[in-house]
């Protein structure tokens, strides 16, 4: 007898346990389950049916309905992305909105994104002060473009520079952008990175180079740290502010301690937190001891120094992607609202922090991190070595920074 002849009928005595019968005998009388025998035969499950549904149908039918779901999906995320949680709360959480409410967005101050580029002809950034471009990668410097497989590049750009649909956090710095990652996130040359800082303070004589990228702590991809850490560190020297992402191994049990070139003394290390305010779990852990040193890190050079938003962040793409938005999580988006919450410290106390000869020096460096460190959401605590001095908060930082500055 062949299965889909099959009809399978539970037991009386416990209905779990099915058992094959033939479809034209009588089968157990409805009184034995408390019921009419039309009942009865009514709880059986007929399988012939069932498997002539399921096969070859069924199974088509899932096929093209997922094909055509994966077609549609840009359509269809155009429609549903207007319900989903937006990003809104990381620019409140971190101070944003409330510092942008009395007309401060970056204005003067001049940033280096180092990434895979940027697609400058996304709406978002329409009126986009860009300075300077440089290709690291090829060295096609005359076409302004993101090489990332991700557009991680525009994904950061976005949160900083975004001004229509939604504001970034710092809209009117003036930008440079180095291509110095290929498509993969990994270094094109391997002094591309450190000739892209170069370039940045060098050539484009900025205030700030932002850094959401990074290396094993230990070097054991080789010279891409040494030669990135010694660009880094002529960079500082020059007054240059180098903001970079702690990195993403806060599950590796084998990594000690945050990314190169986050770990290097006076450069501002950035974890991520979620909307609620907890460190994510894939924020890189530091360490109490300076690799480069030796010596046991001192306030407020401990690493990480500061967590910021950076789960579920909503950005640009893409122009070829439509809509040209998603979402990205990790240190690297935490590190752009850090150097975007500096430009803005700059804008507003630059001209104090500023020497006579028109420069940051050491000092002054110095006074802005303790500042930060004071001014994180958990001040009066002790440093963690996941969640640094705290979370950002750009109204407290300022606010720090004038109380220092007065002293």
């Amino acid at each position: 007898m062949a299965i889909e002849h099959l009809e399978l009928m539970p037991e009386p005595e416990e209905t779990r346990l099915l058992t094959a019968v033939d479809p034209d005998a009588p089968g157990y009388p409805g009184v034995a389950y408390g019921v009419s025998d039309q009942e009865a035969r009514e709880l059986r499950w007929p399988v012939g049916p069932m498997k002539e549904f399921l096969w070859p149908w069924g199974a088509v039918s899932f096929s093209i309905g997922t094909i055509l779901l994966l077609i549609s999906w840009p359509w269809i995320q155009a429609y549903i992305a207007p319900i989903l949680p937006d990003s809104e709360w990381a620019y409140v959480n971190s101070g944003f909105r409330e510092i942008q409410s009395d007309g401060f967005f970056g204005e003067g101050v001049h940033v280096c994104i180092v990434d895979t580029g940027i697609d400058i002809n996304h709406i978002e950034f329409s009126g986009v002060d860009l300075v300077g471009f440089r290709d690291f990668y090829i060295e096609a410097n005359d076409d302004v473009r993101d090489v990332g497989s991700n557009f991680h590049g525009t994904q950061m750009a976005g949160l900083m520079l975004a001004n229509k649909t939604y504001i970034g956090a710092a809209p009117e710095v003036s930008v440079s952008i180095a291509i110095a990652l290929g498509p993969d996130g990994s270094a094109g040359q391997i002094d591309s990175v450190a000739s892209a800082i170069r370039w940045c303070w060098i050539s484009q004589n900025v205030d700030i180079i932002s850094l959401s990228l990074g290396g094993d702590p230990d070097g054991s991809t080789g010279g891409f740290e040494s030669e990135t850490s010694v660009a880094v560190n002529e960079a500082l020297d020059a007054g240059v502010f180098v903001v970079a992402a702690a990195g993403n191994n806060g599950i590796d049990s084998s990594v000690n301690d945050v990314s190169t070139p986050a770990n290097i003394e006076r450069v501002i290390a950035v974890g991520a937190t979620t909307r609620n305010g907890e460190v994510w779990r894939n924020s890189s852990i530091g360490s109490e001891q300076d690799p480069n040193t030796g010596e046991l890190r001192q306030y407020p050079n401990q690493k990480p120094e500061i967590t910021a938003p950076g789960v579920m962040i909503y950005s640009t793409v893409s122009t070829s992607i439509k809509p040209s938005y998603a979402y990205s999580s990790g240190t690297s988006d935490s590190t752009v609202l850090v150097s975007s919450a500096l430009a803005i410290i700059l804008e507003i106390h630059g001209d104090e922090l500023r020497g006579d000869n028109g420069g940051i020096d050491q000092k002054a460096m110095f006074l802005v991190k303790r500042a930060l460190a004071n001014s994180s959401m958990n001040s009066g605590s002790s440093h963690d070595l996941k969640n640094g001095y705290g979370e950002l908060n750009v109204v407290g930082w300022s606010e720090n920074v004038a109380f220092e500055l007065n002293q």
